[in-house]
């Protein structure tokens, strides 16, 4: 298991490093291009599968032991240790960073966003998935920076080479260089609280340092900690108001890049409040914890306003950018999860992290191929005077784009409604030390955010999946194969974990409340 966990994590590094190499003779076939892309395929679902396996040996009855571990020294002098793991928390997004790296490498096989060389994609894919997944697996303060940190690079190569301007002020460019140094900016910031906590604590093992909950951390110390670290995570999540890069870098991103940012990178932020902030600096985090919930509601109202203003017939609004902000929303249920500081509403945050990779990847991969048919996400455009009638010229596109939305509006039965509901009863009754009445107030507020989720989905199903057709209107390909391959496993997901949460809490439970008790069971 220990092999497996690292083969997981570098497995990726070593593929991208191979598909820059000179393939062997015979191995490129016809079409070399192709080919590099099958390479892409090939490493993804070698990865995947070893995720499964790892799944599969998990022992869920010590889901709050760290499991498959390897612990070795790194830099002795400041004791950075290449410390990896995985626990009930971190398994579940290992998994999920795996399937959907698969499912874009897959889809792009089909179709390959415009752009430059094939293998410069694949490379950058593969590096993305390698940081993404090395996130999620080391225990090391440090090392968790420097893999926060490389999935930087690929995804802004990513939009500023494969992306569309289409919708984006400034193009793609301008969109690629806003999602860098907002990133990098709020970063920086979280390095220096990183330092601070290790320096002081005298390790930065984030196992000991759970376990400690603070204990060797001046209330100073702490306070000031989590302010560091909370804004460079805030901006990846992102929280309102540092969330002004999201919009212009899914607008321009290709499809496949969309679907892995909303799908795998917000989730690095929530996963650092979780790990890094609730456990290790409990007493700066309940300082700050009704800031963060009124930010989170902030940002559960202002994305589903921003959705509406979009949705609005002849508002001119980008689809994809409406997701965008639509992801807004849904992260504020996770921050107000994350922000209770109680079992109930972490548990609910990280349900809701995990149904929002699942759903809102579909939504893009869905508006994505209504871009390629269309040659445009423009609702306007796509919706016509009278509605787009995608039931009546590609029934099954319009029956996963209306599943899709009533999956993200939080329909009991979906993925999408567990995390945000316990979210909501985590804010009835806060952690002690939390003012109820202000957390009352939040949990009203985000509960109004649903009405408002339900009417712009609501809007854009009907504008887009309803309607006459024109009779001039040209023929539209339904859902081609491989668009189904590609999409059926989040499909079957969002249902399952709907329909049977307790797979998911189940794994998530015992490592929450042993994170919230300060390391003991």
């Amino acid at each position: 298991m220990q092999a497996l966990l690292a083969l997981i994590v570098v497995g990726p590094l070593i593929g991208a490093a191979a598909v820059l190499l000179p393939a062997p003779p015979g191995l490129t076939g016809k079409n070399p291009d192709q080919a590099v892309l099958r390479h892409g395929v090939t490493v993804t679902g070698a990865i995947l599968v070893a995720a499964i396996v790892l799944a599969l040996g998990f022992d869920r009855d010590h889901a709050s032991r760290m499991q498959a571990t390897t612990d070795i020294s790194w830099i002795a002098a400041l004791d950075v240790r290449i410390h990896l793991g995985v626990d009930g928390i971190s398994l579940p997004l290992l998994v999920l960073t795996a399937l959907l790296t698969f499912l874009c490498a897959l889809y792009s096989y089909f179709k390959m966003p415009a752009g430059p060389s094939p293998k410069a994609f694949v490379a950058l894919l593969l590096l993305l998935e390698s940081g993404t997944l090395a996130t999620f697996a080391v225990l090391d303060l440090l090392l968790f920076f420097l893999a926060f940190e490389m999935v930087l690079i690929p995804m802004y190569f990513l939009i500023a080479r494969w992306g569309g301007s289409e919708g984006v002020p400034g193009g793609r460019q301008a969109a690629a260089w806003k999602f860098i140094l907002y990133t990098l900016l709020g970063s920086v910031v979280m390095l220096l609280g990183l330092l601070l906590i290790g320096l002081n604590a005298g390790t930065f093992d984030m196992v000991a340092l759970a376990t400690d909950n603070g204990s060797g951390l001046s209330t100073f110390v702490q306070v000031t900690a989590v302010l560091a670290i909370g804004l460079g995570l805030a901006v990846k999540t992102p929280m309102w108001p540092l969330h002004s890069w999201l919009p212009d870098a899914h607008t321009a991103a290709p499809t496949v890049g969309s679907v892995l940012l909303a799908g795998v990178l917000l989730k690095m932020g929530t996963y650092g409040f979780v790990r890094i902030v609730l456990p290790i600096a409990p007493d700066g985090m309940r300082t700050f914890a009704p800031y963060l919930a009124a930010l989170a509601v902030v940002g559960i109202i202002y994305g589903s306003l921003a959705c509406l203003a979009l949705a609005k017939q002849g508002a001119g609004g980008d689809l994809k950018r409406l997701i965008a902000y639509s992801s807004v929303g849904h992260m504020g249920f996770v921050l107000l999860g994350i922000a209770t500081m109680t079992p109930t509403g972490v548990n609910g945050a990280l349900f809701a992290n995990i149904a929002h990779g699942l759903i809102t990847g579909l939504l893009f991969f869905l508006v994505g191929s209504l871009k390629d048919r269309y040659g445009t996400a423009d609702l306007d455009t796509l919706s016509g005077a009278t509605g787009a009638a995608l039931y009546g010229r590609a029934p099954r596109l319009g029956g996963l784009l209306a599943f899709a939305a009533v999956a993200s509006l939080g329909l009991p039965g979906l993925a999408g409604f567990w995390g945000e509901m316990l979210a909501m009863f985590g804010a009835f009754d806060p952690a002690a030390g939390l003012s109820r009445p202000a957390f009352l107030t939040y949990m009203v507020i985000a509960g109004f955010g649903t009405l408002l989720t339900a009417a712009y989905l609501l809007i854009v199903v009907r504008r887009v999946c309803m309607g006459v057709k024109p009779p001039e209107a040209p023929p539209l390909a339904d859902v081609q194969r491989y668009e189904a391959v590609a999409w059926t496993p989040l499909v079957a997901l969002t249902v399952l974990a709907g329909l049977w949460p307790a797979v998911l809490l189940g794994l998530t439970d015992p490592v929450v409340q042993k994170l919230l008790a300060g390391g003991t069971s």
